[in-house]
Protein backbone atom coordinates (compact mmCIF):
# COMPACT_ATOMS: atom_id res chain seq x y z
CA UNK A 1 0.00 0.00 0.00
CA UNK A 2 1.18 3.42 -0.99
CA UNK A 3 0.57 6.51 1.50
CA UNK A 4 0.47 10.25 0.65
CA UNK A 5 2.33 12.53 2.64
CA UNK A 6 2.02 15.50 0.98
CA UNK A 7 0.32 17.38 3.63
CA UNK A 8 1.71 15.95 6.96
CA UNK A 9 3.19 17.79 9.16
CA UNK A 10 6.15 16.20 9.41
CA UNK A 11 7.15 16.34 6.16
CA UNK A 12 10.23 18.96 4.71
CA UNK A 13 11.46 18.75 0.70
CA UNK A 14 14.12 17.11 2.25
CA UNK A 15 13.08 14.88 5.15
CA UNK A 16 9.85 13.08 6.66
CA UNK A 17 9.87 12.15 10.68
CA UNK A 18 7.90 8.87 11.44
CA UNK A 19 8.11 6.27 13.69
CA UNK A 20 9.97 3.24 14.50
CA UNK A 21 9.46 0.32 12.53
CA UNK A 22 10.28 -3.29 12.95
CA UNK A 23 11.90 -3.28 9.75
CA UNK A 24 13.84 -0.56 10.83
CA UNK A 25 16.05 -3.09 12.84
CA UNK A 26 19.17 -3.39 9.75
CA UNK A 27 19.31 0.33 9.73
CA UNK A 28 19.93 0.36 13.28
CA UNK A 29 22.27 -2.68 13.31
CA UNK A 30 24.40 -0.72 10.65
CA UNK A 31 24.53 2.25 12.94
CA UNK A 32 25.84 -0.06 15.69
CA UNK A 33 28.83 -0.89 13.89
CA UNK A 34 29.46 2.78 13.16
CA UNK A 35 32.14 3.45 16.40
CA UNK A 36 32.58 7.27 15.59
CA UNK A 37 28.72 7.75 15.24
CA UNK A 38 28.45 5.54 19.01
CA UNK A 39 31.01 8.19 20.45
CA UNK A 40 29.85 11.40 19.54
CA UNK A 41 26.01 10.14 21.23
CA UNK A 42 27.73 8.78 23.82
CA UNK A 43 29.97 5.59 23.32
CA UNK A 44 31.15 2.85 22.30
CA UNK A 45 29.18 -0.12 23.17
CA UNK A 46 29.70 -3.83 23.57
CA UNK A 47 28.16 -5.45 19.82
CA UNK A 48 24.67 -6.77 20.07
CA UNK A 49 23.45 -9.52 17.43
CA UNK A 50 21.48 -8.77 14.53
CA UNK A 51 18.89 -10.81 16.27
CA UNK A 52 18.81 -8.53 19.35
CA UNK A 53 18.83 -5.57 17.28
CA UNK A 54 15.69 -7.06 15.52
CA UNK A 55 13.79 -7.51 19.32
CA UNK A 56 14.69 -4.14 20.21
CA UNK A 57 13.19 -2.68 17.25
CA UNK A 58 10.12 -4.88 17.41
CA UNK A 59 9.65 -3.34 21.00
CA UNK A 60 10.54 0.22 19.92
CA UNK A 61 7.92 -0.09 17.85
CA UNK A 62 5.02 -1.22 19.62
CA UNK A 63 5.89 0.85 22.80
CA UNK A 64 3.75 3.03 23.88
CA UNK A 65 4.89 6.83 23.99
CA UNK A 66 6.03 8.04 27.26
CA UNK A 67 5.19 11.62 28.22
CA UNK A 68 6.69 13.31 25.01
CA UNK A 69 9.66 11.33 25.14
CA UNK A 70 9.63 9.96 21.56
CA UNK A 71 11.88 8.42 18.92
CA UNK A 72 11.62 9.73 15.31
CA UNK A 73 12.66 7.81 12.91
CA UNK A 74 15.14 10.51 10.17
CA UNK A 75 14.44 9.26 6.47
CA UNK A 76 14.93 10.85 3.19
CA UNK A 77 12.08 11.41 0.41
CA UNK A 78 12.72 8.38 -1.29
CA UNK A 79 12.24 6.50 1.81
CA UNK A 80 15.62 6.04 2.83
CA UNK A 81 16.11 5.96 6.72
CA UNK A 82 19.35 8.03 7.74
CA UNK A 83 18.70 8.59 11.52
CA UNK A 84 16.58 9.65 14.61
CA UNK A 85 15.97 12.23 17.29
CA UNK A 86 15.43 11.49 20.66
CA UNK A 87 13.24 14.02 22.39
CA UNK A 88 13.83 12.93 26.26
CA UNK A 89 13.58 14.32 29.72
CA UNK A 90 10.48 16.31 28.70
CA UNK A 91 8.79 18.41 31.89
CA UNK A 92 5.07 19.65 31.19
CA UNK A 93 4.83 21.40 33.86
CA UNK A 94 8.08 23.11 33.50
CA UNK A 95 8.06 23.18 29.75
CA UNK A 96 10.84 21.93 28.65
CA UNK A 97 12.68 18.85 26.80
CA UNK A 98 16.37 17.86 25.50
CA UNK A 99 17.02 15.36 22.47
CA UNK A 100 19.60 13.58 20.93
CA UNK A 101 20.01 13.45 16.87
CA UNK A 102 22.17 11.26 14.79
CA UNK A 103 22.55 11.18 10.89
CA UNK A 104 24.44 8.52 9.41
CA UNK A 105 27.81 9.75 8.24
CA UNK A 106 27.30 9.50 4.27
CA UNK A 107 24.23 12.01 5.05
CA UNK A 108 25.65 14.62 7.45
CA UNK A 109 26.05 18.37 6.23
CA UNK A 110 23.12 17.79 3.82
CA UNK A 111 20.50 19.70 6.05
CA UNK A 112 18.62 16.34 6.95
CA UNK A 113 19.28 17.22 10.67
CA UNK A 114 18.69 20.61 10.18
CA UNK A 115 15.34 20.14 8.39
CA UNK A 116 14.57 16.99 11.12
CA UNK A 117 15.25 19.21 14.11
CA UNK A 118 13.14 22.22 12.86
CA UNK A 119 10.25 19.89 12.25
CA UNK A 120 10.85 18.46 16.33
CA UNK A 121 11.48 21.96 17.61
CA UNK A 122 8.06 23.61 15.74
CA UNK A 123 6.16 20.70 17.03
CA UNK A 124 7.63 21.16 20.53
CA UNK A 125 6.80 24.72 20.95
CA UNK A 126 4.35 25.33 18.97
CA UNK A 127 1.95 22.23 19.31
CA UNK A 128 2.59 21.18 22.89
CA UNK A 129 3.13 24.16 24.50
CA UNK A 130 6.80 23.83 25.72
CA UNK A 131 9.31 26.78 26.19
CA UNK A 132 12.66 25.47 26.01
CA UNK A 133 14.59 22.98 24.72
CA UNK A 134 18.41 21.95 25.89
CA UNK A 135 20.85 19.82 24.81
CA UNK A 136 24.25 18.55 25.63
CA UNK A 137 27.18 18.11 23.15
CA UNK A 138 30.88 16.37 23.58
CA UNK A 139 33.41 19.69 23.28
CA UNK A 140 35.06 17.54 20.31
CA UNK A 141 31.47 17.25 18.64
CA UNK A 142 32.49 20.24 15.80
CA UNK A 143 29.32 18.91 13.85
CA UNK A 144 26.81 18.97 16.37
CA UNK A 145 28.12 22.47 17.71
CA UNK A 146 27.97 23.86 14.20
CA UNK A 147 24.51 22.52 13.95
CA UNK A 148 23.01 23.65 17.04
CA UNK A 149 24.53 27.33 16.67
CA UNK A 150 23.11 27.08 13.10
CA UNK A 151 19.37 26.54 15.12
CA UNK A 152 20.65 29.75 16.76
CA UNK A 153 21.00 28.17 19.91
CA UNK A 154 22.83 29.81 22.98
CA UNK A 155 25.77 27.95 24.47
CA UNK A 156 24.98 28.52 28.19
CA UNK A 157 27.47 26.52 29.93
CA UNK A 158 30.27 23.95 30.31
CA UNK A 159 30.53 21.33 32.56
CA UNK A 160 34.33 19.80 32.64
CA UNK A 161 35.28 16.38 32.09
CA UNK A 162 32.05 14.73 31.99
CA UNK A 163 32.97 12.24 28.65
CA UNK A 164 35.28 9.91 28.10
CA UNK A 165 36.04 8.10 25.28
CA UNK A 166 39.04 7.31 22.98
CA UNK A 167 41.61 7.15 25.97
CA UNK A 168 40.30 10.76 26.80
CA UNK A 169 38.33 12.91 28.89
CA UNK A 170 36.01 15.87 27.28
CA UNK A 171 33.51 18.13 28.53
CA UNK A 172 29.81 18.59 27.91
CA UNK A 173 28.75 21.86 26.30
CA UNK A 174 25.34 22.79 27.40
CA UNK A 175 23.42 24.96 24.76
CA UNK A 176 19.73 26.00 24.74
CA UNK A 177 16.96 27.39 22.80
CA UNK A 178 13.63 29.26 24.17
CA UNK A 179 10.23 29.33 21.94
CA UNK A 180 10.69 32.56 21.23
CA UNK A 181 14.04 32.62 20.44
CA UNK A 182 13.10 29.78 17.66
CA UNK A 183 9.94 31.32 16.23
CA UNK A 184 11.64 34.94 15.97
CA UNK A 185 14.16 33.47 13.58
Amino acid sequence: MTFNFENSYWKTPTVRLRAIEPADWEVYFSFNQDDDMARRLDEIPLPRSQEAVRRWAEKEATKKPEDDNFRFVIERQDGVAIGDVTTHHCNRRVGTFSYGVAVHRDHRGKRFATDALTLVLRYYFQELRYQKVTVEIYSFNEGSIHLQEKLRFQREGQIRRMGYTDGKFFDHLIYGLTAEEFLAG
